[in-house]
């Protein structure tokens, strides 16, 4: 379990097949080999405010950005049949990456789901300043970071 990838989602709207930044950090041994930050065109590149008012995303940001099926080919090897973490992943994370494999009929992948807040209890940004992780919260690259760093930690946490 030293190699992992930690994956964070940011969406347009209420929909959970509006991805508009996708987040990847791959870690191995300790070591952060790869970090992939994406804005994504959400379909017919629709927001909420309220989303935008969350993290700063807007339909001008992505009005030129590839939609997620032209984007799936540079995540999909950190993802399928991989150990994948998110903060939130059952309840967030995972139903959204479901949903829009479905609705791009991108077969969905097998792999193996973590969840850093099934783990601690607590929302991200409580946890990052607790444990002194810097955070940009609701920047899906800063979230992915931060999530790789505390499942890190609890993987070192249980080998002591």
């Amino acid at each position: 379990m030293d190699t992992f990838t930690a994956l964070d989602f940011e969406t347009a709207s209420g929909y959970r097949n509006s991805i508009c930044q996708v987040g990847l950090v791959r870690m191995e041994n300790g070591i952060i080999v790869k970090e992939i930050n994406i804005l994504v065109q959400p379909p017919d590149n629709y927001y909420w405010s309220r989303f935008t008012d969350i993290h700063g995303i807007t339909a001008k940001d992505t009005a030129n950005a590839a939609k997620f099926d032209q984007v799936w080919c540079q995540i999909a090897p950190y993802i399928e049949n991989q150990n994948v973490i998110a903060h939130n992943g059952f309840g967030f994370d995972f139903p959204v990456l479901a949903k829009t494999l479905e609705y791009y009929n991108i077969p969905i992948s097998n792999y193996n789901k973590f969840c850093t807040y099934k783990i601690y209890k607590k929302n991200l940004a409580k946890l990052c300043e607790e444990h002194n992780i810097l955070l940009n919260h609701h920047d899906a690259l800063s979230d992915a970071r931060a999530c790789a760093e505390l499942y890190f930690r609890h993987l070192n946490r249980n080998k002591r």
